[in-house]
């Protein structure tokens, strides 16, 4: 059974799923926006919001569990020093998930996830 269990599993075994979720939120942060399919969309947004949020927070120890998480180092430097302006006053909802059309070889659903 599992009842109250509402991790998306995307098809994938829990070392490649983490993986693919860290590598997302990396690459979100990076580009601003990514394209990818719907499921992972909402899948990484909870991952990059809690990013944010250790990056408004700017203590040294969200700073290390931003480095622990994310892929580049550079980059979490960077985040930790335009977050506070860019969401100081925003409680939450720093992504927007835009549906597109579905992809072609097979029919998946399509989605642009966008920093606010």
């Amino acid at each position: 059974m599992r009842h109250r269990c509402r991790v998306p599993h995307l098809g994938k075994p829990a070392d490649q799923r983490k993986a693919l979720l860290r590598s997302l939120a990396t690459q979100l942060i990076r580009h601003g926006q990514i394209k990818t399919t719907k499921a992972r969309a909402k899948a990484v947004r909870s991952e990059v919001e809690r990013m944010i949020t250790l990056a408004k927070d700017g203590s040294l120890a969200a700073r290390r569990r931003a480095i622990a998480y994310l892929y580049d180092k550079n980059l979490v430097h960077a985040l930790f020093a335009e977050a506070p302006e860019r969401y100081g006053n925003r409680k939450g909802g720093y992504t927007r998930i835009v549906r597109t059309i579905r992809r072609r070889g097979d029919n998946a659903e399509m989605a642009i996830i966008e920093l606010m």
